[in-house]
């Protein structure tokens, strides 16, 4: 099967738009998805661009599996981050995946830049792209703006529109979000209010049924089948790491209100109910149907001090409405509650309190209030007005997810050394060392963080869905990788995932940022203060110490900066341009 090996490109101030080659030794070395576009982004963007502005780049991008495995098709949305300044990729499933892969099925993705002077929508088409007018939509929510196309598509909300840094792209009417760091407030910087996938049904691309089956058949197929990602409150609650009223408890008395058997019970059916692999459940709120994740509960039940899991659905789907990331905006609020508890401001709102907290949702999607317009710039501009850096967790400006680090070093290092800012889904080592017998020493931690940065990263230059690409890599049988057209053995392909890794390490070294950016945030140095884990906190000299060992693993510098000799190992001496600091050997 001829694999795809061209970009479409489009520049929204000249509606110019042009299919080009990928450079065939890019292919090689970065695959497609994450390290195509980070290649893209590194050759495409000066250091210091303003993420909001006409030069910034947004990528939309397919991988060599992308509706080739079992799970959930996946793209790849990647830019230059309005919140944290640093190299985005963020992921999303559902119908736009599929079809955007046959609307494209001479090219791998979409690169987009420049401003257009009026709203516009980008239908892709036949490989091609048209621009058309978008006036009628803006201001749409996401449901009304998927609801005016007859093919899937992805779109902003009012939040997109009005740049709030930690806007999401949405799609299926709000089921499915590129969420964490601002994607969408990159869409809305340049007019754009929606793409549409016009692909034809075509009956490729997709996994066979025998492969369906036998990925179901694993432990990581049966729980996403049967739980998805809404355990998650479970599983933190159990062990202690469950980010409890802003950040300040480990656990949550109400989490059995608001956990997998609650939202089971208030499901009215599956996202995907006839596919092999059911998607998340879909439950009624008052304002909608919404399909809740992991992180909705998190942020929005226990971080918020809210246990009724109707209220939470609530709030989850006003987010999904809006097309904001409901992580940062739980964290937003639960920051402003302490914040007000504190006297830092002014505002009547408590934890616990439904009404008050999604009032400040509105004001923070729309920029309604001086508050939510700070509040819409994140939380660490936030707090360079009015204080409390140690209220909420955040690295490189993005604050943290899912679970609370205190207990497990580990994933306070995975956190910090995110190349996106706090992102739990680049190394969880927190799943094994809470259950470890003995404590893990420096090297095992940092190796483990290594380790599932650099799976992750290859995965994603597949794009294939998170846990299928999981299970299959344990599975060991490599026949789902040969759809690539080459051999390659295990170390090869983990080569490729430290390759974009170290790049986009580059973008970010390039960018400005150092050791001082991998910090420990000021809140996780303060104690949990209840539960199993009250007393708990993160070290600072033992984290420091830490995170050299994972420099000294990773072949960088004390600062933090790749070094020529890794570089030379990577393949990656014609990348780098001499804007960029490289470490000495």
């Amino acid at each position: 099967m001829a694999l795809a090996d061209r970009l479409l490109r489009i520049d929204l101030s000249t509606q110019n738009i042009e299919s080009e080659k990928i450079p065939e030794s890019w292919l090689e070395r970065f695959i497609g998805g994450k390290g195509l576009s980070a290649r893209y982004l590194y050759r495409e963007l000066e250091p210091g661009i303003d993420p909001l502005g006409p030069e910034n780049v947004l990528l939309f991008m397919l991988g060599p599996l992308t509706g080739k495995t079992p799970g959930e098709s996946r793209h790849a949305i990647v830019t230059k981050s309005p919140l944290t300044g640093t190299f985005l990729d963020s992921y999303t499933g559902g119908s736009v995946p599929e079809s955007l892969d046959r609307a494209l099925s001479d090219h791998l993705g979409v690169l987009i830049t420049g401003t257009s002077p009026d709203p516009v929508t980008l239908r892709i088409e036949d490989d091609d792209a048209t621009i058309e007018s978008a006036t009628d939509l803006w201001g749409g929510t996401v449901t009304e703006t998927c609801s005016a196309f007859d093919h899937p598509t992805a779109c902003i909300g009012p939040a997109g529109e009005r740049l709030v840094r930690y806007a999401t792209i949405a799609s299926d009417g709000g089921d499915h979000h590129a969420a964490r760091g601002g994607v969408g407030a990159v869409m809305g910087s340049k007019n754009l209010k929606a793409v549409v996938a016009d692909g034809e049904e075509s009956g490729q691309g997709t996994a066979t049924a025998e492969a369906e089956a036998r990925y179901r058949s694993t432990d990581i197929g049966n729980w996403q089948a049967t739980s998805e990602t809404v355990e998650t409150i479970d599983f933190a609650n159990e062990v202690g790491v469950l980010p409890t009223r802003g950040w300040q408890e480990g656990s949550f008395e109400g989490a059995d209100n608001i956990g997998i058997e609650s939202i089971r019970e208030a499901a009215v059916g599956r996202e995907r109910p006839d596919a092999a692999v059911s998607g998340g459940f879909r439950v009624e709120s008052d304002e909608g149907e919404t399909v809740p994740r992991g992180a909705t509960s998190i942020s929005l039940g226990a971080g918020l001090g809210i246990d009724d899991f109707d209220a939470v659905a609530v709030l989850g789907s006003a987010c999904d409405d809006l097309g904001i990331d409901l992580i940062s905006a739980g964290n937003a609020i639960a920051w402003t509650i302490r914040a007000a508890e504190d006297g830092l401001l002014v505002r009547d709102i408590e934890f616990g309190d439904v009404e008050s907290a999604r009032g400040l949702l509105d004001e923070i999607a729309h920029r309604s209030s001086p508050l939510g317009d700070v509040l819409a710039e994140g939380i660490d501009r936030a707090v360079r007005k009015y204080g409390g850096d140690e209220l909420i967790p955040t690295v490189k400006g993005m604050d943290l997810p899912t679970y609370d680090p205190r207990r497990s070093p580990s994933m306070s290092l995975a956190y910090a050394t995110s190349d996106r800012g706090a992102c739990h889904r680049r190394a969880r080592p927190v799943l094994e060392e809470v259950f470890a017998t003995e404590e893990w020493s420096d090297r095992r931690r940092a190796a483990a963080v290594v380790a599932e940065q650099n799976l992750r990263s290859f995965l994603w230059c597949l794009v294939v869905d998170d846990f299928a690409g999981e299970a299959l890599w344990k599975d060991g049988d490599q026949e789902w990788l040969r759809v690539l057209g080459i051999e390659r053995s295990r170390d090869e392909l983990l080569r490729i995932g430290e390759r974009v890794w170290t790049l986009t390490r580059l973008f970010n070294v390039r960018e400005g940022l150092s050791r001082e950016d991998d910090a420990l945030p000021s809140a996780l140095k303060n104690p949990v203060c209840d539960g199993s884990n009250e007393g708990t906190r993160i070290d600072s000299a033992e984290f420091d110490r830490l995170l050299s060992v994972y420099y000294d693993i990773r072949d960088w510098d004390a600062r933090g900066r790749p070094i020529a000799s890794l570089l030379s190992r990577l393949d990656l001496n014609d990348v780098v341009d001499r804007q960029t600091p490289v470490g000495n050997d």
